[in-house]
């Protein structure tokens, strides 16, 4: 089946029910997408706010996610470490964390600036076919700011792997959330757009997001990226 082509994706799975996984499951329920979500607690115990944010979606064990179409990851970077590898062999996942220390803790493997966070992703499902999205949008974003395609002030959302039919994956499904794709390159240029970055958290369009991420070399963190990886090099 072409990922481009309706009706891809026809099912969505979003580990985390916090409010960012929460939006992204609203948004996916008003696209016509059949949603399941999971947490760390049982179903039972998210059912029901699971039901508030997204009336038609359903609460669900991470075995039960993992089993989807797609999964979104949207729970803290630091979770991933728990979940079951092998649950998510040959998944398509969207990599939606980010790093916050404050939160995570120290993990010395997500503050290495040769290496993207969600290339270490990669590396704790290895089975997975990690894609890089919808990490850099507010949650009031994603809850108050998607439009239909072709509307003038449509966000972009940038979109970063190694395959090119998972990219058009994860760029069509967050074109069916409201949102423009953009291709940012591999999974290791998805550290243009973690925090710290000028896209992380900015109310971008498609035109403004492309140039931020040209000029992503030349920002002060681009800067301290680039030496990091020379001294590997």
């Amino acid at each position: 089946m072409d990922p481009i082509a309706p009706p891809f994706p026809r099912d969505l799975g979003v580990v985390g029910a916090g409010r960012v996984g929460l939006a992204l499951a609203a948004l996916a329920e008003h696209a016509g997408i059949d949603v399941q979500v999971a947490a760390s607690r049982e179903p039972e115990r998210i059912r029901a706010q699971v039901h508030a944010a997204a009336p038609g979606a359903h609460a669900a064990t991470v075995e039960q996610v993992a089993r989807s179409q797609v999964v979104v990851l949207a729970l803290p970077l630091g979770k991933v470490r728990t979940l079951d590898a092998a649950m998510f062999n040959g998944v398509l996942v969207v990599d939606a964390t980010n790093y916050w220390w404050e939160l995570d803790g120290h993990l010395p493997q997500f503050e290495d600036l040769a290496t993207s966070s969600s290339e270490q992703v990669q590396l704790l499902l290895p089975g997975a076919r990690v894609v890089k999205s919808l990490n850099h949008l507010s949650a009031y974003a994603l809850e108050e700011l998607a439009r239909p395609r072709g509307v003038a002030d449509r966000l972009a959302v940038a979109v970063a792997g190694d395959h090119e039919a998972d990219l058009r994956a994860v760029s069509a499904l967050v074109d069916r959330l409201g949102f423009d794709p953009i291709a940012a390159g591999p999974l290791a240029e998805g550290m243009r757009f973690e925090p710290q970055t000028e896209l992380f958290g900015a109310d971008a369009d498609a035109q403004e997001a492309r140039e931020i991420l040209d000029r992503f070399w030349d920002s002060q963190r681009g800067r301290v990226v680039g030496r990091a990886r020379s001294r590997e090099g």
